[in-house]
């Protein structure tokens, strides 16, 4: 029999837990998968990047299975042919498949700022792997990044000493950036700057975190939590500034300084920008899929064209996106228990649930949230518990007893329980307090 040839682009999260399932329910040589990564590195798990930064982590930690996969490294696709069913690597190679999944990921967003790009071409091998995509996108060469408002989209580098932290040779290249004693502005205060804000200041450097909206990881905080969250970074050194907006850097060669909203300039000899990301689609458009915000699927994980799928960061399924690692990994066992024949009916059901964990490294900060955190929504309760002492701070969302939202700061023991009865569907006890008490903590 000859084995079903998939061509996995990418060889991120999403990609290894794909070509890793597929080798668990595939009968023996039944299917032949190769990853195509443009990073140099194997697959790794991303989300450990400040752990690792702050020196939680050995790389070899971060490693992830691939299963019976081959795995080509620093072997980007520039093409793709869904009628020839063809690719195209940047090695020269014209491999052909069967079926081709495209799990190309997130690129950094990079902010409007002043001074954020030097005109001038400039090869940082370090960092070619977060700018690939831009590059690629805009005909630029490796290491080099075109700023929007460019002219003439002529290729620029990012000013020295600033940095991006999306792949392994970024957080390489941070990490020999990141002496003692520096100061360090870090831009964004998500779950990655947050994270990347404590890691720096672990590591011994004088660190400032911008927010522009009120309050730290609003997507997944409601502002008691984050509230908590912050008294935990300015009590490991991190000077928080919220509700601001970063216009500018200062330095003509290398950056000395993050000019807010205000006008108050805060001193940097490093810039981590933690500006979000957005699904990398270069591939697929020029290959004519349909494509809105990510590459657009079904509940298939089919794209427009015959024999091509999408999962992961890239994929768009029923108008959401950036669904975070475990819908991810939920899209790879669908699809592989598709290819593979174990399941051929196999589909995704229902919208994706919100899901956040931040660990930082030696436990310090410890943050989870799933479903609703806010609990705007009509005919919600919530129910809170929170220990100044001891750092912690626990709510509940309640939509009559149905548990539909949690957060959790400082002291994840309830997680597992809570994390399971939401997904099991399960009415809370008559007082859902106790859901919330853990050994140690205030009754």
């Amino acid at each position: 029999m000859t084995p079903c040839r998939i061509a996995v682009v990418g060889a991120g999260m999403a990609a290894a837990r794909f070509a890793r399932r597929l080798h668990e329910l595939a009968a023996p040589g039944a299917v032949d998968v190769v990853l195509h990564g443009a990073e140099p590195d194997r697959p790794y798990h991303r989300g450990l990047l400040p752990a690792l930064l702050a020196g939680g982590y050995a790389d070899a930690c971060l490693a992830l299975p691939t299963g019976a996969a081959t795995v080509h490294t620093a072997t980007p696709v520039l093409a793709l042919d869904p009628v020839a069913r063809v690719l195209r690597t940047a090695a020269g190679a014209t491999p052909p498949y069967d079926a081709v999944v495209l799990a190309t990921g997130a690129e950094p967003i990079l902010p409007p700022l002043r001074g954020l790009f030097r005109p001038a071409p400039r090869t940082v091998p370090a960092m070619a792997t977060a700018s690939a995509s831009l590059s690629a996108r805009n005909g630029a060469g490796p290491g080099t990044l075109v700023a929007p408002a460019a002219r003439h989209d002529a290729p620029v580098a990012l000013t020295c000493g600033v940095h991006l932290l999306r792949t392994l040779a970024d957080c390489r290249h941070l990490a020999a950036d990141a002496v003692p004693g520096r100061t360090a502005v870090v831009v964004g205060g998500g779950a990655l700057g947050t994270g990347t804000a404590h890691a720096l200041a672990a590591r011994g450097l004088r660190v400032q975190l911008v927010q522009r909206a009120p309050h730290l990881i609003p997507r997944h905080l409601d502002a008691p939590g984050a509230a908590t969250v912050r008294r935990h970074l300015e009590a490991g050194g991190v000077r928080v500034h919220t509700g601001r907006t970063a216009t500018a850097l200062t330095g003509p060669d290398h950056v000395t300084g993050v000019r807010l909203d205000d006008g108050q300039v805060l001193p940097a000899e490093l810039v981590l920008l933690a500006c979000g990301a957005r699904p990398r689609t270069a591939l697929a458009r020029a290959a004519g899929l349909a494509v809105r915000t990510g590459v657009v699927v079904d509940d298939r994980l089919a794209t427009s064209a015959p024999g091509v799928y999408a999962l992961g960061d890239c994929a768009e399924h029923r108008g959401t996106t950036d669904a975070g690692a475990e819908t991810a990994f939920a899209q790879a066992d669908v699809l592989a228990a598709r290819l593979s024949g174990h399941d051929p009916a196999a589909r995704l059901t229902g919208a994706p649930t919100a899901r956040f964990r931040l660990s930082t490294a030696g436990g310090e900060l410890d943050v989870a949230s799933f479903g609703d955190p806010h609990g705007d929504a009509p005919h919600t309760d919530t129910v809170r518990l929170t220990d100044a002492t001891r750092g912690t701070y626990r709510k509940l969302v309640l939509r009559g007893d149905a548990l539909v939202g949690a957060v959790l700061v400082g002291d994840l023991g309830a997680v597992g329980e809570l994390a399971g009865a939401f997904e099991r569907g399960e009415s809370a006890p008559p007082d859902p307090l106790q859901l919330l008490i853990t050994e140690g903590a205030p009754s």
